[in-house]
């Protein structure tokens, strides 16, 4: 009788956590989805070079048009957002590599509050020497670890691959193992 009991608490933790994917599965899938309607609410600023609201009042001083300057927001804020999610949800040995342009692009939206400077996309490489210094190194080293298991083993690149996927349980685990 007490073993019935624990299969069935362990059948519906397993259906739970499918539950649980499938349900954190079709959010994201649904942010990704609504991407091209938040990307057009740029459309809804006016173009005006001052926007007073009864929450904040904006003076674009560089663009001269608050509708310009919500339009260059948001033709990098939408990549970001996505390669965010990707980062968050790829399991691949090489998503570290994808901290380079997410990198490059939070300095580009920086740049674009910056109303001091003439260009968007100015040095941003400069600015993200630093970050690729490590991370390209560290992808090469990965893969020279799985291609001298894969000549001196007998397993596929599939299984070297999944060897080296870093799987934490949760989306706040896979943060924390960065920090």
């Amino acid at each position: 009788m007490h073993q019935k009991s624990k299969r069935a608490e362990l059948k519906f933790q397993v259906s739970r956590t499918k539950s649980d994917g499938v349900i954190l599965g079709s959010i994201i899938a649904t942010l990704i989805a609504i991407t091209p309607f938040v990307f057009n609410l740029y459309e809804s600023v006016p173009d005006v070079k001052v926007w007073d609201t009864f929450l904040f009042r904006y003076e674009s001083l560089y663009y001269e048009s608050v509708f310009v300057l919500a339009w260059t927001l948001a033709s990098k804020f939408i990549p970001l957002f996505l390669m965010l999610i990707w980062f968050f949800t790829c399991r691949h040995w090489w998503y570290h590599v994808l901290l380079i342009p997410i990198g490059m692009f939070i300095y580009q939206i920086i740049v674009i509050f910056d109303d001091d400077l003439s260009f968007a996309d100015e040095n941003e490489l400069l600015y993200l020497l630093p970050v690729m210094a490590i991370i390209i190194p560290s992808i090469y080293l990965i893969r020279a670890q799985m291609f001298n298991k894969l000549n001196t083993v007998d397993k596929s690149m599939e299984d070297l691959e999944e060897e080296f996927k870093i799987k934490p349980t949760t989306l706040w685990g896979k943060i924390k193992q960065y920090f």
